[in-house]
């Protein structure tokens, strides 16, 4: 806990993260980002913050976020955190509101976020986008384990030894034979809540009792690694496994000494489909600053799938979908996902991003529950495709 006159700041907690904070005066705080680096110390990314003040004053705060410049793909200067950011804040670390445009302040030149806001109450939180832990997954995965629907496994463990859940739903008084099997996994990279929130949604309707989720169930077989980077989420990392390997790259080499991850959920779709069985279709959600796009292998069902999207509520990408193959070859050792299946066993596998920043069509940013009526909409997009 760092002591900064009457304000105290803590990351003591699942998920928790921040730099170093300097004291300019009692209530003006500087606060650099932790952010994170991968297996050769480079693309550091700073894009996650979470923490909690304590001691605040009835009285403005300002509150600066420094040290967000990293770099991207080999690419320095880039950063996440950029003038479209709207951090989330919460006094009782379960409902988030976005800071107001008229509570920030953008520095180009210093690269700098500015929170200014007068606290409604002594305790408060602040994050990039809202939280969603393995707590909140204990809380899901409890929830939906009391259907008969439901059928949950490990897949396998990561390089700290946490389990990685793959979950089950469908109609089991349906064959299987008769059913397409679609394959979804969340929450690759640590930062990217959202995902999780959109996952938890969608396994939440499938459960329930509404007549379209119980088509849903009986035409098709449901397959979830809903948190694919259980480590990273527990300490507050950003994109990288605890050996600083991206958990959407590598997938063409999956090494398991340092790549637990990639290596236990790909073994554990290689070996379905060498089973015998088949994906009819597969997709990875993640986050990025602005906008939403599908990236994934060129033909109908990709316009489809683009055209479903479309007519949901939030949704935003224009101009089609993007071609899985588009930017050219991929240097090995940095084949994601939906690449790699698609290379290795012409799955026809999807890659989705959806942005943190303002949604054109909400006019406004995504909330926890914008995310969780997306689940549900994605399920629906998805089904059209087959």
């Amino acid at each position: 806990m760092l002591l900064l006159a009457a304000i105290t700041i803590t990351t003591a907690f699942e998920a928790g993260s921040l730099g170093r904070v300097e004291a300019v005066s009692p209530v003006h705080l500087r606060c650099a980002l932790k952010g994170q680096a991968d297996q050769d110390g480079r693309n550091r990314q700073a894009s996650w913050y979470y923490f909690r003040l304590d001691g605040l004053p009835k009285q403005e705060v300002r509150l600066e976020l420094t040290d967000l410049v990293g770099e991207y793909n080999y690419k320095p200067g880039s950063h996440a955190v950029t003038r479209n950011t709207r951090p989330v804040y919460s006094y009782d670390d379960r409902t988030w509101k976005h800071f107001p445009d008229g509570n920030i302040e953008w520095d180009e030149k210093q690269v700098r976020l500015t929170l200014r806001f007068t606290p409604e109450r002594g305790r408060m939180w602040i994050a990039h986008v809202p939280p969603y832990t393995t707590a909140h997954l204990a809380r899901l995965l409890g929830d939906i384990g009391r259907s008969p629907h439901v059928r949950q496994e490990p897949a396998g463990k990561t390089t700290q030894g946490r389990e990685l859940p793959l979950v089950t739903i469908t109609d089991l008084a349906a064959p299987e034979r008769d059913k397409k099997t679609i394959w979804i996994m969340a929450r690759q990279h640590a930062w990217e809540t959202g995902t999780s929130w959109v996952v938890d949604g969608a396994m939440r309707f499938l459960v329930s009792g509404s007549p379209e989720a119980a088509r849903l169930r009986r035409e098709i077989l449901w397959k979830f690694f809903p948190l694919a980077d259980p480590d990273g989420v527990v300490n507050g990392q950003v994109r990288f496994n605890t050996h600083g390997f991206d958990v959407n790259r590598n997938w063409d080499t999956a090494e398991p000494s340092r790549m637990a991850e990639i290596a236990a959920m790909k073994n554990a779709m290689l070996a379905w489909i060498d089973g015998g069985r088949r994906i009819d279709l597969f997709l990875t959600l993640h986050n990025q600053e602005g906008g939403d796009y599908i990236d994934g292998p060129p033909g109908d069902g990709a316009q489809r799938f683009f055209e479903a999207l479309a007519k949901t509520d939030s949704f935003q990408a224009s101009g089609g979908p993007r071609n899985i193959f588009a930017r050219g070859a991929v240097e090995k050792g940095r084949m994601t996902v939906n690449q790699a299946l698609f290379h290795e066993r012409k799955v026809q596998a999807f890659l989705m991003e959806l942005g943190v920043e303002r949604n054109v069509k909400l006019g406004r940013p995504r909330t926890t529950g914008d995310n969780l009526a997306f689940g549900p909409a994605l399920l629906q997009a998805l089904a059209s495709v087959l």
